[in-house]
């Protein structure tokens, strides 16, 4: 890095009147005015009132259905064609919502029967009020070995199924009015407290325990451990070798074999993506007719017996809002409904994405959270988004949420009508789908591209998958949600501040680490400051800027030069507290004792508008505020060559001169 060439000048910096763009103090506001454009930056940054401006009342109110029904928009242009489309997706994810539906009731230690209820009525309450062509809805394994797990670990589903039920009812109640609330108060931006990384590490975690407690259902086990740890279900596992049935193994591998085989093919072969969604179906089907046969449920294939008949049963009378269990419940049903909220919420967005349209995030979970409100009051537990089945609804060429109709229409049937058909369906091939499902769900590509960007992203992505092998799902997920946060806490108290120098030949400066071929300019240190200067980083920035000078002195001292300026470019300087401000004042007062002089360069509004009434541009001086780093680098240098600053300058005759 070499020395900016300052022996010539334009003629405007030798003239003794050279122009300089003042940096401009925004005229104050109305603290009302103020406290309601911050409140509307915060909540409604996409401006969702914008289409009511200007309309008549009617309209108002037209649009307002609008908003909270999308149906009432789109349905009046839905046209035949679009029916059609519609028709053959519900038809083809309703084939996999069935098997899925039944296998994750199991997972949860709940009645098979209610994961048909759960894709018969929640569903119809998306169609209505979900933004999304592309969802659809029903129960996922992740949330239904949450609850499975944390209720279980409060009451035993076997030897208390009434009390075990009715928290399962009560905690998809409480999160859906969870997600409710995030919606309407526009507090959506919580959710994004669970990243990326989170997400990949925590369902790869628990995608990996759920595996494990499907050997249950492959095994034949009739006895197993409520733990969902690795070394627990283990244990589990290999201290019962003398009650493994070959029988089920065998009938087991086989189906996760086809299972398998189909998801392979339809990868290869996009076209023949009903292949892969007819798997499951067709598994129940085979292993159905196989058991009914052969009598195989007396030779150690357990099945799973008779489902009740009919629609769904009113469960309002269910719902417990006292006792001892309450406060699980309202855990349960908070934690399983953030979850629950980021999946379906990155799901549907992925897919809008492909089509080049947008949703609300604020109208989906206003939409989770009341089916899952009326789901918990019909019989239903918590369902989302999946990711599998919406997949499955996009390559079959859904065109609206129509096809999440058709699919309740079809579970409706099955309801009515063949329920008594799954009598002898096997449990050990629920259990294959479900690992079939689960292995999807192990992004490992993912986690490798993590370590390749970022290693502390990698890190919580590690932490999330191991806590949740090793300690719990709960666990897991707060460790994961801790070193997010954690991350977060560190951007804001440390941020990056780094030494700018000279691009050849321009006006620019720039990162003397990236651009190493950068001119440092004599006499003046140029700082960039990363980020809004808060309580939480004014003690670091203060001590940073005292060491970057210290260093800097050192280095100007073995080529016989002396430090003058402290330039600070606040150009990422969005605001600015009290503690900040008191940061500056003592940056200010410590340079002066060094006969050092404090620059500004590029303030923004807000943090002009605090220094100007914390009586710091007075202070300072408002000819040592510059619009740009650049003016200030020229201005410090027209004083180093022609009234060569020291101790007891006369900023008067500075000002004068420029």
């Amino acid at each position: 890095m070499g020395n900016a060439d300052y022996d010539e000048y334009p003629s405007s910096m030798k003239g003794e009147s050279r122009k300089k763009h003042r940096v401009e103090i925004p005229p104050p506001q109305p603290f009302f005015k103020s406290l309601k454009n911050a409140v509307k930056e915060t909540l409604f940054p996409d401006d969702p009132l914008r289409q009511f401006k200007n309309q008549p009342p009617l309209k108002k109110f037209i649009l307002g259905l609008q908003y909270f029904f999308p149906i009432l928009e789109w349905g009046p242009r839905y046209t035949f064609d679009f029916f059609k489309s519609d028709l053959i997706a519900g038809i083809t994810i309703a084939s996999l919502a069935i098997p899925q539906g039944i296998s994750y009731a199991k997972l949860a230690n709940l009645p098979p029967i209610l994961g048909l209820y759960s894709s018969f009525v929640p569903p119809l309450v998306y169609a209505v009020m979900g933004s999304s062509r592309d969802l659809a809805v029903g129960t996922v394994a992740v949330a239904s070995l949450l609850i499975g797990s944390m209720l279980g670990n409060e009451v035993n589903p076997t030897q208390n199924p009434t009390l075990y039920l009715q928290l399962a009812l009560t905690a998809t109640f409480f999160a859906g009015v969870f997600e409710t609330a995030l919606g309407v108060f526009r507090l959506g931006f919580i959710v994004d407290f669970l990243s990326h990384a989170t997400i990949v590490g925590f369902m790869g975690g628990a995608a990996t325990v759920v595996i494990l407690q499907q050997l249950k259902g492959i095994l034949g086990l009739d006895h197993f451990t409520q733990s969902t740890d690795i070394v627990s279900v283990l244990r589990s596992v290999f201290t019962q070798t003398h009650e493994w049935r070959w029988q089920s193994a065998l009938l087991g591998f086989c189906f996760l074999f086809y299972l398998l085989a189909a998801r392979f093919f339809s990868q290869k072969r996009p076209k023949f993506f009903w292949v892969s969604a007819m798997a499951p179906l067709t598994s129940v089907i085979l292993g159905t007719i196989l058991v009914y046969f052969t009598h195989s449920e007396n030779h150690g294939i357990q099945v799973i017996g008779e489902l009740k008949k009919g629609l769904n049963p009113l469960s309002i009378t269910d719902l417990s809002f006292g006792g001892t269990y309450l406060s699980t419940a309202i855990k349960t049903g908070i934690v399983t409904g953030v979850v629950s909220l980021a999946e379906g919420i990155a799901v549907g967005r992925s897919f809008a994405m492909y089509k080049n349209y947008n949703i609300d995030g604020n109208k989906e979970m206003i939409a989770f959270g009341m089916m899952n409100i009326v789901g918990s009051c019909t019989s239903c537990y918590l369902t989302t988004g999946p990711f599998s089945r919406s997949a499955v609804n996009f390559n079959a060429g859904c065109k609206t949420a129509v096809s999440n109709i058709v699919m309740a229409l079809a579970v409706m049937v099955t309801l009515l009508v063949l329920t008594p058909l799954f009598h002898y369906t096997p449990l050990v091939v629920l259990s294959s789908i479900i690992v079939a499902a689960m292995l999807g769900l192990i992004d490992y590509n993912a986690a490798i591209h993590l370590w390749h960007v970022d290693k502390f992203d990698f890190l919580v992505c590690m932490s999330a998958f191991f806590g949740v092998v090793f300690a719990s799902v709960e666990i897991g997920l707060v460790i994961a949600v801790a070193l997010s946060v954690l991350r977060v806490l560190l951007f804001v108290s440390r941020p990056r501040t780094l030494v700018l120098g000279n691009i050849p030949d321009s006006q620019i400066y720039r990162n003397v680490e990236q651009y190493p071929n950068t001119d440092s300019v004599g006499g003046v240190l140029i700082l960039d400051l990363g980020a809004p200067i808060y309580f939480t980083n004014a003690s670091y920035l203060r001590e940073r800027i005292s060491r970057w000078i210290d260093d800097e002195e050192d280095k100007l001292k073995s080529s016989g030069e002396t430090l003058q300026y402290v330039i600070l470019d606040m150009g990422a300087v969005g605001n600015i507290d009290t503690s900040g401000i008191s940061m500056l004042e003592e940056v200010k007062k410590n340079l002066d004792r060094r006969d050092l002089k404090l620059v500004l360069a590029n303030p923004g509004a807000e943090v002009m508008k605090k220094l100007n009434k914390s009586k710091f541009i007075e202070t300072l001086g408002q000819e040592w505020i510059f619009l740009t780093v650049g003016e200030a680098v020229e201005s410090c240098n027209y004083m180093l060559h022609s009234c060569k600053p020291k101790s007891g300058t006369d900023d008067s005759s500075f000002s004068n001169n420029v």
